[in-house]
């Protein structure tokens, strides 16, 4: 009778463990797959001003989160890169043309989600027109960034915890004065960010090349 009892303890410990479990993955599932669902709550605390480009920052995360990994390594792995090498394209150009796919693949559709949002949450046409311009002007810093990191970190491990301690420090500016466009009557943020973004989308390609350079190297 006592090891019966045991037994239907330890039945009844390993299916609430399971239990258990399963009720964390789902958590992790919800505030992975539904992240926009929690920074919408947070942006009803926001004022109305603030609220499309909290929106619109998390849409650029989980673009972040999903691609950056997946710009430069699969072409490594599968041997795309040297066959281009081998025809003669350099890999300045190579990043060039990754840099441009990647800032096509996120930037204009963002940009056009804001239009609804903004009519939803009755924005002002000013305010409109600042979040986009300072959408236009950083999402190409972004998709910098993004490759610059994608390729310095390419066949490293653990290379989507070091890409994102790489480009937080970097995008953390971006942030800041975009998102200062939004109250700036001068448009003094709105210049900053243009410097910014100019000056991350210019080197991108040289220092990919270089990295892609060194990885086939």
């Amino acid at each position: 009778i006592g090891i019966g009892a045991a037994a239907d303890g330890v039945v009844k410990v390993v299916k609430l463990a399971d239990g258990a479990k399963s009720g964390l993955g789902h958590l992790d599932h919800r505030l992975g797959g539904n992240r926009l669902h929690v920074l919408g709550h947070q942006a009803v605390a926001q004022p109305e001003a603030g609220r499309v480009a909290l929106l619109a920052e998390g849409f650029e995360r989980l673009d972040a989160d999903d691609a950056v990994d997946r710009l430069v390594e699969p072409d490594r792995l599968s041997g795309v890169l040297d066959q281009l090498a081998a025809r003669g394209a350099s890999d300045e150009s190579v990043a060039a043309a990754k840099l441009f796919a990647h800032w096509l693949s996120f930037a204009p559709p963002l940009m056009l989600s804001v239009l609804p949002a903004a009519a939803l949450l009755r924005i002002d046409l000013a305010t409109l027109a600042r979040v986009e311009a300072g959408l236009a002007i950083g999402t190409p810093a972004l998709a910098a960034l993004g490759l610059t990191v994608s390729a310095l970190t390419a066949g490293l491990r653990g290379a989507g915890a070091l890409g994102g301690l790489l480009m937080l420090p970097i995008a953390v500016p971006v942030l800041i004065f975009g998102a200062g466009a939004l109250n700036d009557g001068g448009g003094s943020a709105l210049k900053l960010l243009a410097a910014v973004s100019l000056l991350l989308t210019a080197s991108a390609p040289f220092a990919a090349g270089a990295a892609l350079r060194a990885a086939r190297t």
